[in-house]
């Protein structure tokens, strides 16, 4: 296993479940249903399919020669026909019916859809999973006065919660996309060469209403209830554009999160999980690398940059049908999976462990909320007979030279410097007690809160499962 190259999403990263959805046997498996719903279909509406072949061809779905296919394909160079030569081997009674009025879309792009389907499922869970941990860190954190940031520099106090909410409502909008995807797939159905039905036109003698009712049960047999309205010889490859354009935004949101807790780790405010026993350097012992939160960044850009391989291809549809999507479809769509799986496994486990270090956080606010409080500051003294343009000055003045001792290193000691002032009219305690964090970070707590209420709905009842993190 050492000698031929692995994709690291498969060795490292992505869940067990996943790789299983996308291995070649579930794939194989999905298309032998498909085969069978279509014989099924065909012997109930009156086309010469008996009910041993259907039995026959159920029995041996999982009856699956690997080997026979394999060198049946390297003779025909044709991977369903050898498929289809290796399904008629396990029953032999039903070699001669198996994708009777098919082409190979029918089993390649129907599959395709029903494996998205369920990988769109198990990608959902994680994501719930996410957004579960992060509503319960906002809860604990909602009203923790914290250093609000723009353009990465001091701003506005706002809480740790509030922060987490921006990160939950992200996930949340993905959460939206990603059901309406699902809840709006259609299926392809067994459409012919060109999508025009013309090979079940001849079998069913020109009864259009059969092969209606034949592709009703098809898809309701993979819980489709459509099927695409009109076809060429694929499913509308657009529908693999929302797809990845899902996956896309999933990344996105963890992108954003993985990154601000990369510059909180450096501020030493927040930190995600640090194992007892974990190595953050080879050469630095002392290291705590905010490893996981870089990984999913890594991760991240990766899928959405694999999210352009699905437009590109979209766009390209030569008429009825070209077979120049089918290399690209065969790596961006499970390997973008993969890797959303592998995002979601890593963000789960941070979110669950996040470290809050609330003396640092209470220090870095104390640096600056004296220059954040100085309107305040200014208006208190207003109000006790000061001059507003007076006092503005003075507090330019105070502030150019506490900045400056900031930036060397120094105790800024503005709230001193204003004390000694006369035009302030107040003493050191009074200016004090104007800087109670608490007076700066407006309705965060109220708004984590009402945010988080309305999201209840959404996880309720969701059981929350510890999930193993890749190395």
């Amino acid at each position: 296993m050492y000698d031929l190259y692995e994709s690291p999403l498969c060795s490292r990263y992505a869940s067990e479940e996943m790789k299983k959805l996308f291995s070649m046997r579930t794939r194989i498996v999905t298309w032998r249903r498909l085969w069978v719903s279509l014989a099924k279909a065909e012997h109930a509406l009156g086309l010469p399919v008996t009910e041993e072949q259907v039995r026959e061809l159920e029995e041996n779905i999982e009856n699956i020669d690997f080997d026979a296919a394999a060198a049946r394909e390297k003779e025909v160079r044709h991977d369903v026909m050898a498929h289809v030569y290796a399904y008629g081997l396990a029953a032999p009674s039903a070699a001669g019916i198996i994708h009777l009025g098919a082409t190979s879309c029918y089993v390649t792009d129907n599959a395709d859809l029903v494996l998205f389907r369920e990988a769109l499922s198990y990608v959902r869970k994680g994501l719930l999973q996410v957004m579960a941990n992060l509503a319960s860190f906002a809860a604990r954190t909602k009203a923790l006065p914290t250093l609000g940031y723009t353009h990465y520099q001091p701003a506005q106090p706002v809480t740790v919660g509030k922060r987490a909410a921006l990160w939950l409502q992200d996930f949340a909008m993905d959460l939206e996309e990603l059901d309406f995807c699902v809840e709006t797939m259609k299926f392809l159905g067994s459409r012919g060469t060109t999508g025009t039905e013309a090979s079940f036109m001849a079998l069913f003698e020109g009864a259009a209403d059969k092969i209606d009712e034949m592709n009703r049960m098809i898809a309701a047999d993979f819980g489709f209830g459509r099927c695409f309205p009109v076809s060429g010889q694929t499913y509308p490859r657009k529908q693999d554009s929302r797809i990845l354009d899902v996956l896309s935004a999933i990344a996105q949101s963890a992108y954003r999160m993985a990154n601000d807790i990369r510059l909180l780790q450096h501020d030493r405010q927040v930190e995600e999980p640090f194992e007892k026993n974990q190595i953050g350097s080879s050469a630095m012992p002392y290291k705590r690398n905010p490893m996981r939160s870089e990984r999913i960044c890594s991760l991240a850009r990766y899928v959405m940059s694999d999210a352009m391989n699905a437009p590109m291809t979209a766009s390209v549809q030569w008429l009825e049908r070209t077979l120049d999507d089918s290399a690209n479809r065969r790596i961006s769509l499970p390997e973008g999976f993969l890797a959303v799986d592998a995002i979601l496994r890593i963000a789960a486990n941070v979110t669950e462990g996040l470290v809050v270090n609330e003396k640092i956080v209470e220090k870095t606010l104390a640096d600056y909320l004296p220059f954040l409080a100085t309107e305040n500051i200014m208006m208190e003294s207003v109000k006790r007979g000061g001059d507003r343009q007076q006092l503005h000055e003075r507090i330019r003045e105070c502030s150019m030279k506490a900045t400056a001792r900031l930036k060397n290193g120094e105790d800024p000691a503005l709230l001193g410097e204003l004390a000694a002032c006369p035009e302030f009219g107040m003493t050191r305690e009074e200016l004090e007690a104007l800087l109670d964090p608490a007076r700066y970070i407006g309705r965060c707590p109220e708004q984590v809160d009402r945010y988080l209420a309305e999201l209840e709905p959404v996880l309720r009842g969701l059981k929350t499962e510890s999930r193993e993190l890749s190395v």
